[in-house]
């Protein structure tokens, strides 16, 4: 095994020690490795013995000495720790004492349902608006973009769904499909002012030949009658699409070239779901939004810095349009370790079968984060942490996960379950009726117990074991199965032990590891779905016969797990460790 395994086993190992007050949970560190190295799944055993190792190792440090550590091997996971503790509060928005009120908008483009990369904006805008008790419009921007950027009709239900879910409160709907006449109107004014004009020019000659060098077209200084002849005939389907434009004279000596004389009407012949074939001439995003943004009163525009260009746009719109201009509040950029969000991607994929729809968890929509057990509430607080920080961040979803944790854990009841099991069987067991009495909660005893039997028939029991815990084992070594017994491995192949002791105290004086079971008779067959979509078999203890849809639980050592469906057979959606 290489150092460089050593290491990143040796930092999840410290991370989760410190997560959970010094003792770091071998099943979680394991899963972790495996997760992000599932190539090392043909070297499950060695990797296992390693992990064991220094696990073990890692848990006899004080919970000082973890901190120490990891703060030298990997302080960002530290950081995650300490992001989770602290609650921020937003900044100010500027020159708010200018406006009767705070009037802020949402422009969901409808491609498919909200996703994790588009939570920033939308919590940010609610907060602020219920901080000055404001009003929050919701726009459908829904004008036709590109091909590989469709409107889907599922997407304005599925977005009002997810925005539900998160409790934000918007005061008023719109779709910009409705407001097109609008658009006409002030495009129309602005080639009567000599500040737009209709530009024939093929796309690859514009940007080679004009964009590039910051030369006018031959277009760009047409008589003011010709611009408005051209546009009535746009309008009037005498051109077809890609064969006009109408392009916004923010000039050619523009510092950026993708300012320059920018276009703000395009002909699209595509149908369109909600107005069908009605308009053939669509607003680009900049202007429609230099138009709306005005027309609807917003006093103040959240978006990302990457947008600086659509800023420079509406600022010259609202210029040459002597409109006032609105308060604009930028942030970083944001992007998600390990993910790749594609909306376009996730819906070729559902059509295809691969994904099980828009809550795959594949998806990383506001559906699938539901669908796992994560809560609005978490995204919301980690949402506002990030604050309008300008610092461009890469989001571990583990922030994520460590802040919906602490929301989840003291209301998760606990159960044992066995993924991928193998069958262990225990000889010279005292006859009778064993049971294990784990409780529903190690924090809070007054939930109660769960009840697990086992029967010894003629000195022997069996019971299923992961493949994972198997894995570890030695032949001699002691280990004890959680609340039941203690026993000795004799046998690895099969998988056989003897009867040692009962008590976790005698486990504790030979320093016995101690592992997750289920009884082989009476045991509930479970599917779990992973956030990567794959799809893992197992067995929980009888009690898991009575969860109930929707519920959250922990599946102990193993992770947190929202019920999915209960029959004909119990799915549940893996949340986070």
């Amino acid at each position: 095994m290489s150092k460089n395994l050593e290491q990143i086993i040796l930092k999840y190992a410290l991370a989760n020690a410190v997560k959970f007050s010094g003792k770091a949970n071998l099943k979680a560190v394991m899963g972790k490795i495996i997760a992000e190295n599932p190539d090392l799944k043909s070297q499950i055993k060695e990797v296992g013995k390693l992990v064991s190792q220094i696990v073990e190792d890692v848990n006899k440090y004080t919970l000082d000495q973890q901190k120490k550590k990891l703060l030298e091997v990997a302080p960002e996971l530290l950081e995650e720790e300490k992001r989770v503790e602290e609650v921020k509060e937003l900044p100010p928005l500027p020159n708010v004492e200018r406006y009767k009120q705070v009037v802020m908008r949402l422009a969901p483009y409808p491609s498919g349902p909200l996703h994790i990369g588009n939570t920033r904006m939308v919590i940010l805008n609610d907060e602020y608006v219920k901080k000055y008790g404001g009003k929050l419009i919701l726009v459908f921007d829904d004008t036709i973009g590109s091909e590989e950027k469709r409107i889907e009709p599922e997407a304005y239900d599925l977005i009002r769904e997810g925005l539900e879910w998160l409790e934000v409160k918007w005061h008023q709907e719109l779709y910009k499909s409705d407001r097109i006449p609008e658009f006409y109107k002030y495009c129309e004014q602005l080639i009567s002012k000599n500040e737009a004009y209709v530009c024939f020019c093929e796309a690859k000659e514009w940007r080679d030949k004009y964009k590039v060098t910051g030369k006018a077209c031959p277009h760009r200084n047409q008589a003011l009658e010709v611009n408005l002849e051209y546009w009535k005939k746009m309008l009037e389907g005498d051109y077809g699409e890609g064969e006009a434009v109408v392009r916004l004279k923010t000039g050619m000596d523009c510092p950026d070239p993708a300012v320059r004389d920018h276009i703000i009407m395009r002909i699209s012949e595509r149908e369109h779901p909600r107005v069908g074939l009605k308009y053939r001439v669509w607003p680009l995003l900049e202007f429609s939004w230099a138009v709306d943004d005005h027309l609807l009163g917003i006093t103040h525009i959240l978006r990302g810095k990457d947008l600086i260009k659509e800023d420079i746009i509406e600022q010259h719109v609202w210029k040459k349009m002597g409109w006032p201009a609105v308060e604009f509040v930028h942030y970083g950029i944001i992007t998600f370790k390990g993910l790749k969000l594609s909306k376009s991607k996730a819906r070729k994929l559902i059509k295809n079968g691969v994904y099980l729809g828009w809550s795959d968890p594949r998806t990383w929509s506001l559906q699938s984060l539901r669908r796992r057990g994560i809560r609005p509430e978490a995204i919301r607080r980690a949402m506002i942490d990030l604050g309008l920080s300008m610092i461009d961040i890469e989001y571990s979803p583990e922030i994520l996960y460590a802040v919906n944790r602490k929301i989840v854990d003291p209301s998760a009841h606990r159960y044992f379950f066995v993924e991928s099991p193998t069958e262990l069987t225990v000889k010279n067991v005292p006859n009778g009726e064993l049971e294990a009495k784990p409780l529903l909660h190690p924090d809070f005893p007054k939930k109660g117990t769960r009840k697990i039997p086992v029967s010894a028939k003629n000195g022997v029991i069996k019971v299923l074991v992961s493949e994972q815990d198997r894995a570890i084992m030695k032949v001699n070594s002691i280990i004890r199965l959680k609340d039941l017994i203690n026993v000795v491995i004799k046998n690895l192949n099969p998988l056989e032990c003897e009867f040692h002791s009962h008590t976790i105290e005698e486990a504790r004086e030979v320093n016995a590891k101690i592992i997750h079971w289920v009884p082989m008779e009476k045991n509930v067959p479970i599917t779990v779905i992973k956030p990567d979509g794959t799809i893992v078999k197992g067995f929980g203890e009888p009690m898991c016969q009575q969860l109930k849809e929707g519920q959250l639980v922990q599946f102990e050592r193993y992770g947190f797990c929202r019920i999915d469906q209960v029959t004909p057979q119990i799915v549940a959606f893996f949340a986070h460790n």
